[in-house]
């Protein structure tokens, strides 16, 4: 017998009917043993963002009543090709038409995890079509919450993470690969943390562009370290003009893998912490214009680690202009970057801590249950955040 993971959902009629009905259909057969549910719980319908920034499908896709969604656990002595022919069979019983991808349903019953088997189908264009581990379920906190109800600590196979782990990323929110965008991955965190070591490094294992923070070229900050306050708001003004520079439509195209050692939501952050109240109210004025032209990430990783150990690396790297900086102030920026990423919802969030991870490492065989390990496992994890 094959533990097996079924996503349950239904939008339209007597929803929680539907999905009780299916559970009976499902606990009925005789090569299906019905372990336990998790709760129904309701979520917005998801519509992906076209590249104009409209929702595909137009005002009625928009307007699609919300989903109810559970995650049912079972026992089967069927293949996974069985066992999915099977769930095709109730949805057409239960009065299932298909239709468009992202259309309304009756009922939507989705395998999402068969044991450990990693079954691929190329083929994605038609519904029937099978691929285990579900192809998009680490972006769905709807699915997430479910398995997590069920078995928080179940290692998804092929990200080879738990999936209270994958949920946590998520911050309650559910995401869509789209690949009419271009597929901009953020490294964040304090100063001396390694972003640019990790950007780097990922760029050259998965051979995509890199995108450096131009702070060796900002002609203000060095005094702004200084402690001369009166260069701050060029200082700032020059990374807002830069980041706009290299973080939009016209140079990163559709689909465009590519990795900054920023991330540009930093820049009011940074703007608190540098700019007397005079010049943070003018920056606050300049800045809601630039950032609405900046391609926003798919993904963060966000790295983590002690202001002390910041700070020694901030030492070690022996930056002229960079050793003014005391201690206080990255406690500060580390607190301002905690509260950033708690309310986090652009897209998912990857967190590193620094005392587990180590970019030198490359080995993707990682023992189970232990996160982080080294770079080629973090590598393989983003290919399954990105539309590329």
């Amino acid at each position: 017998m094959t533990i097996a993971y079924i996503g349950l959902g239904s939008n339209l009629g007597d929803r929680k009917g539907y999905i009780n009905s299916a559970l009976k259909l499902l606990a009925g057969n005789e090569h299906i043993e019905l372990v336990r549910t998790s709760d129904i719980i309701e979520t917005a319908p998801l519509v992906p963002l076209l590249a104009s920034g409209k929702r595909q499908g137009g005002e009625a896709q928009m307007n699609q009543s919300k989903y109810l969604n559970a995650v049912a656990e079972v026992k089967t002595n069927l293949t996974a090709e069985d066992l999915h022919k099977n769930l095709i069979e109730i949805e057409i019983s239960l009065g299932r038409v298909r239709s468009k991808k992202w259309s309304p349903r009756v009922i939507d019953l989705d395998l999402l995890l068969f044991g450990e088997q990693i079954i691929n189908n190329p083929d994605l264009s038609d519904e029937s079509d099978l691929t285990v581990p579900h192809p998009q379920m680490q972006l769905r906190s709807f699915v997430l919450k479910g398995l997590c109800q069920l078995n928080g600590s179940l290692i998804h196979p092929v990200i080879k993470e738990p999936v209270n782990v994958l949920a946590d990323r998520l911050n309650g929110q559910d995401f869509v690969l789209n690949p009419d965008m271009p597929q901009l991955v953020s490294v964040a965190g304090i100063i001396g943390v390694g972003k640019t070591t990790l950007a780097k490094k990922l760029s050259d294992l998965l051979n995509c562009k890199c995108i450096f923070e131009a702070y060796d070229k900002n002609p203000f900050l060095p005094d702004v370290y200084a402690g001369k306050k009166e260069s701050a708001l060029d200082s700032q003004l020059f990374f807002l003009t830069s980041r706009i520079e290299q973080l939009n439509q016209n140079v990163l195209a559709r689909r465009q893998l590519a990795i900054t050692d920023y991330v540009f939501n930093k820049e009011l952050i940074y703007a608190g912490r540098l700019l007397n109240q005079q010049q943070l109210t003018i920056y606050k004025k300049i800045y809601p214009p630039f950032a609405e032209k900046v391609i926003q990430p798919v993904l963060v990783i966000y790295l983590r680690d002690t202001p002390k150990n910041c700070l020694n690396r901030i030492h070690k790297r022996n930056r002229p202009y960079e050793q003014k900086i005391n201690l206080q102030f990255l406690q500060d920026l580390n607190s301002d970057y905690e509260q950033l990423f708690a309310d986090w919802k652009t897209c998912p969030v990857i967190r590193l801590s620094m005392s587990q991870f180590d970019c030198r490492k490359n080995e993707d065989r990682i023992p189970r249950g232990v996160s982080h390990c080294g770079l080629q496992h973090l590598a393989n994890q983003l290919k399954y955040y990105v539309a590329v």
